[in-house]
């Protein structure tokens, strides 16, 4: 595999240098992440360069560039700390364009080039997290209308999208799962935002539905296809975790590594201490694994497919990787990286988080033992 990168692929990574090198924008995500508030000046940039249109298919107004292009991007934007994390859903067209009424379709994609953040999925409950087959939330027919009743929790940018993806099960076959392509100013629809420890720009919240109507237009996709959708989704929502997570390590490494070039004890740069040199040496390696898992998945996912196994080993690897990185990277920068105001602390707390988010470490386990066995079952 030849993943050296084609002129048109180049081009935009060097836009996207040009514009992250144009003004400081930690100053800017500081301020977001400390605020909770997404970034959309830094997004809507971005959108203005075509990163929306990615993956987007020709015949709706987009580039087609494919998985590599985004890796690309991706580890470009992660070497300045760029918090790629609030990207995740401009990728994600080929769920709606897949499952999305024509109607449904045109609402999303109206949202095209603005960097606004748009929809999001929403299945977690209280009860239900990595066991999605025990969500509560039901809905019902009535008087020709269908009614939302339930409760999700952890959503991801659920505070400003205007559309969720709400799961949830037939009240009167609890075996069939369905989609509903939720407006979130119906009335009925209560969203209250939570804390987080990190990925701060983008929101996460508690959604209460109470009875909220729809109607039969407003099935995303097809009923009882709910459960199965959402699946296959999962898997490039876990790549993108771990393309995110590689990206921003990086930036970590690169910063620790001029720090300890700059940081002079005992009369030399700390660089050149044994104890540093193996951190930069167990670092420089997790880093190479991590691009060439990254990429590999993402080359697979342009050509002939990527797997789930592919994408959660990707995500469980990529995550404890970079958090590996990040932490090491901490070390080696002592009381720098956490008396101050340093990005790596912000990036430290991000890693953290994506150790659950998307999917947590033991559900990538489980996922990657079962594809592995499965090969040499008889």
């Amino acid at each position: 595999m030849d993943f050296r990168l084609t002129d048109e692929q180049q081009l935009l990574v060097e836009n996207v240098r040009e514009l992250m090198a144009r003004e400081n924008w930690d100053a800017y995500f500081a301020e977001c992440d400390r605020t909770h508030t997404y970034p959309e000046r830094w997004v809507k940039e971005l959108c203005d360069l075509g990163f929306d249109l990615i993956m987007l298919p020709e015949e709706h107004g987009g580039l087609n560039l494919g998985l590599v292009t985004l890796t690309a991007v991706y580890e470009e934007l992660g070497r300045w700390g760029a918090p790629t994390y609030v990207l995740y859903q401009l990728p994600c067209f080929d769920t709606i364009l897949r499952e999305g009424s024509p109607e449904q379709i045109a609402k999303v994609l109206a949202y095209v080039g603005t960097g606004k953040q748009i929809w999001n999925s929403a299945c977690t409950e209280p009860g239900a997290g990595s066991d999605v087959g025990s969500l509560q939330t039901t809905y019902t027919r009535r008087d020709g209308k269908i009614y939302l009743t339930g409760h999700k929790t952890f959503i991801t940018s659920s505070a400003h999208v205007p559309f969720l993806v709400v799961m949830a099960r037939s009240a009167a076959d609890p075996t069939v799962f369905t989609e509903f392509f939720l407006d979130t100013s119906l009335p009925g629809v209560r969203i209250e935002p939570l804390e987080k420890l990190g990925l701060r720009m983008d929101s996460c919240s508690d959604v209460y539905l109470e009875d909220v109507e729809l109607d039969e237009s407003d099935i995303f996709g097809t009923e009882g296809n709910g459960f199965k959708r959402g699946i296959k989704d999962f898997d490039f929502e876990r790549f993108l975790v771990a393309a995110s997570d590689y990206a921003v390590a990086i930036s970590a490494f690169e910063d620790a590594a001029r720090y300890a070039n700059a940081r002079v004890q005992f009369g030399k740069p700390i660089g050149r201490f044994q104890l540093n040199q193996l951190k930069f040496t167990e670092m420089a390696i997790r880093l190479d694994a991590m691009k060439n898992m990254v990429y590999e998945a993402a080359w697979h996912y342009d050509t002939d497919g990527m797997t789930a196994t592919q994408a959660a080993m990707c995500k469980y690897y990529c995550v404890n990787a970079a958090f590996e990185v990040v932490d090491d990277a901490m070390q080696v920068m002592g009381g720098v990286s956490v008396a101050g105001d340093h990005r790596i602390q912000r990036i430290w707390r991000d890693l953290r988080v994506d150790r659950i988010s998307g999917g947590t470490d033991e559900m990538m386990i489980l996922t990657v033992a079962k594809g592995v066995l499965r090969t040499f079952a008889s």
